[in-house]
Order: C-alpha cells, then sequence, then structure tokens
C-alpha cells in the first residue's frame, strides 16, 4: 500500500486547510481499510489526530481535534481527507496519513497502523 498525502502548507492561525490522501497501490480493496491521520511537531512523540473505519461508520477524534478537524473518505477515489478549521500554531506539525486492514479492532484504538504516507508539513502562524 502507498499512500500520498498532500494539501499540507503555510496558514495563518483561524484559517483552515484540507489534506487529502491517496491510495496509490493497495493489494485490497481500498475500502477493507481502515484510515487515519497522525502528527508529530518538533520535540514531541507523534500522536494520533483522528481515524475513520472501513466503512465510514466510525469515526475517532483525539481531544485537541474536535470541533475542528473533519475526517472523510471517498472509497470510489481511493482517498481520505482531513479538512481542518480554526487551526492554532500548536497544530503545526508533520501531518501522516495511514491505513490498517480493519481487524474489527474498534476505531478509538489508534494501534496496528501498518502503513504510513510520507507526511505533509502544516504550518500555522499566529
Amino acid at each position: 500500500v502507498q499512500l500520498q498525502a498532500s494539501g499540507g502548507g503555510l496558514v495563518q492561525a483561524g484559517g483552515s486547510l484540507r489534506l487529502t490522501c491517496a491510495c496509490v497501490e493497495s493489494g485490497r480493496f481500498f475500502g477493507s481499510y481502515d484510515m487515519g491521520w497522525f502528527r508529530q511537531a518538533p520535540g514531541k512523540e507523534r500522536e494520533s489526530v483522528a481515524a475513520l473505519s472501513w466503512d465510514g461508520e466510525s469515526t475517532y477524534y483525539k481531544q485537541f481535534a474536535k470541533g475542528r478537524f473533519t475526517i472523510s473518505r471517498d472509497n470510489a477515489k481511493n482517498t481520505v481527507a482531513l479538512q481542518m478549521n480554526s487551526l492554532k500554531p500548536e497544530d503545526t506539525a508533520v501531518y501522516f496519513c495511514v491505513a490498517r486492514e480493519s481487524r474489527g479492532v474498534p476505531i478509538t484504538r489508534t494501534v496496528g497502523y501498518e502503513y504510513w504516507g510520507q507526511g505533509t508539513q502544516v504550518t500555522v502562524s499566529s
């Protein structure tokens, strides 16, 4: 599975960005993967941001993302997106698209993501 993230950039605080991740190659049907986003800020550990189940029925958001970020997927286009609104300087990080084969693990458990994209930089200026 190859994941290609795009849409990062520089934005002022309060602004919005939309990250998109394309699943270029897949040994299985894209719709069978749980998809998500992680991020890593300089000097900090990588953390989960949001996740969406293979069928689009279940979502997970880290507390800081609730109410500001929205994850969505288009199984027909093999893409997953992260709409980020009301961005804050503390959202500055490299954002990674991730995927895992759905094995019935609850979407709230942000483990087992075996496929990672290359990351896209998001910088929020104050």
